[in-house]
């Protein structure tokens, strides 16, 4: 399904569009219009029921992205696109805020965990009907619904292709990433947004299904307070928040019978703790994060590496061992950011950028944890995490074997990045140096955009804030579908498990 042609915001409100206060009522209220909340709405609409969709960022046309990095970290992420997790380290994590939510701006990374993920879960949370399978009829709608195919290798570019190279003379297995995009030119520029619309985000897929249902969409207003009336949720309140500058207007109450927080794991706990509702200390506690790190391989000819698929091939050999290989692209303002020296040594780095490809880990983090709370005198949250000591082996190790890629596909040299190793690696023997290196977080630049678990799904109370259904404990009519609900890792990119999920929530609703 693909509403990328024509006018896919069509019947979206936006803020020229609010004089005075907004009051609804409806059968369903949706906070969020990422893969949770747009696959919620969609779902919820097509079944029949009143839907209206709220959420604090703009839509974004084709002619609204722009190519400069900056530009893009002020006007679709939160904080800028400067938001932190502080912990034992400083992790960024970066959450966008606009109409398709995290889909406008990922490399659209549509992947089923294992089935052992999910048995994993199903004992942790105590909800026997989370074992592997359950989804298995949501993912397949979803994938339909969003047109995920393995990306195709007339658009994989080289540096995808270095990355099966090395993986083939390892001996390891490497495969196409599967993706929810329709006609991708490999243009590299997933983070910006697609100016060739094959994205499928929810802004031009499911949002436009939900309108065309009935659904009725408000972006640039933001959802601050439950109002409770016992154990019911009667209204939700925010404000028409002016886009890219965050200046309230107008006020807005909308009643509903039922109400799903899909703000992501990030928000929707502070909503809850602003509204009274913490679920015994529940409600932003676990918060779980798939850390992240790149190298730089260097190649003695030309890879162009801004061309071809963003993220287009991956290896998942070792997820068992808390981690998965991927292919990295990012804005070169992004990834200079990560080499070493400064001045004439730096400028040295620049002039060997074309022949450069950076490849990616990322890390499950099961023994690692942190916890999401409400800022005082912002909606902002203060975030904290912690990597557990294990972890962070097992992110050396990731590192470790993308040097290892690096090799057997040809390099001639490696920038690792991390502190206390070479800044530059020049033959496999150097390698020891990185192996035997005592690697702590702070060693290196880890981030994450895959965060989780926060609000998340168990059979007790005391343990968890939702149960099987997404239904928030104690609570008659609010549910929750966004990552938040996570019990777990997924140990791949989240984004289809979400969605999946989120049509699950919406169906038992």
């Amino acid at each position: 399904m693909s509403n990328s042609a024509g006018r896919p915001h069509e019947g979206v409100r936006v803020f020229a569009d609010y004089r005075g206060p907004v009051r609804e009522k409806c059968d369903a209220l949706v906070i969020g219009s990422g893969p949770g909340g747009g696959v919620a709405a969609w779902e919820l609409s097509r079944r029949g029921l009143e839907v209206v969709l709220v959420e604090e960022g703009p839509p974004f046309s084709r002619d609204d992205l722009r190519l400069e990095v900056g530009e893009t970290l002020h006007r679709m992420f939160r904080e800028n696109g400067l938001r932190v997790a502080r912990g034992n380290f400083f992790m960024p994590t970066m959450q966008a805020n606009a109409l398709g939510g995290g889909s406008l701006v990922n490399s659209a990374i549509c992947l089923r965990p294992p089935g052992w993920v999910f048995d994993k879960w199903a004992e942790q949370s105590g909800l026997a009907d989370l074992a592997a399978g359950a989804l298995d009829a949501d993912f397949e709608v979803v994938e339909g619904l969003f047109g995920v195919s393995a990306t195709e290798e007339r658009v994989a570019g080289e540096r995808n292709l270095l990355f099966r190279r090395g993986c083939q003379a390892l001996g390891w297995s490497s495969e196409p990433m599967p993706r929810n995009v329709t006609g991708c030119q490999g243009s590299g520029e997933c983070l910006t947004g697609c100016r060739n619309g094959a994205k499928q985000s929810t802004d031009i897929t499911c949002i436009p299904a939900a309108i065309a249902a009935g659904a009725r969409v408000y972006s640039s207003v933001r959802a601050e307070q439950l109002i409770l009336d016992g154990k019911r949720v009667s209204a939700v309140r925010g404000h028409a928040v002016e886009p890219f500058t965050g200046r309230e207007s107008h006020p807005v109450e909308i009643e509903a019978r039922q109400v799903v927080l899909a703000a992501g794991c990030m928000a929707t706990p502070v909503i809850l703790q602003r509204s009274g509702i913490d679920g015994g200390g529940e409600v932003g506690a676990h918060l779980m994060a798939h850390p992240g790190y790149s190298i730089m391989g260097i190649f003695d000819h030309p890879v162009e590496p801004w061309r071809g698929a963003t993220q287009g091939w991956h290896c998942t050999d070792f997820l068992r061992e808390g981690m998965k290989l991927e292919v990295l692209w990012a804005p070169p303002a992004l990834l200079a950011m990560r080499f070493p020296g400064c001045g004439a040594a730096f400028q040295e780095h620049l002039q060997t950028f074309s022949r450069m490809a950076p490849f990616d880990v990322i890390v499950s983090a099961w023994r690692s944890q942190g916890r999401v709370r409400a800022r005082r005198g912002s909606f902002d949250p203060d975030i904290r995490y912690s990597l557990h000591p294990q972890d962070a082996q097992v992110m050396r190790d990731g590192i470790v074997r993308l040097a290892e890629i690096c090799w057997a596909a040809g390099a001639v040299a490696v920038l690792p990045g991390v502190h206390g190793v070479p800044d530059v690696l020049h033959s496999k023997e150097e390698m020891r140096l990185l192996r035997e290196h005592p690697f702590k977080p702070s060693d290196a630049v880890l981030g994450s955009n895959h965060v989780f678990g926060s609000t998340r799904m168990g059979a007790d109370p005391r343990k968890s804030v939702v149960d099987s259904r997404g239904k928030v404990h104690g609570m008659e009519n609010l549910f929750i579908a966004d990552t938040g609900i996570f019990p777990g890792s997924t140990g791949v990119n989240p984004m289809l498990t979400c969605m999946a999920l989120a049509r699950r929530v919406a169906r038992a609703m």
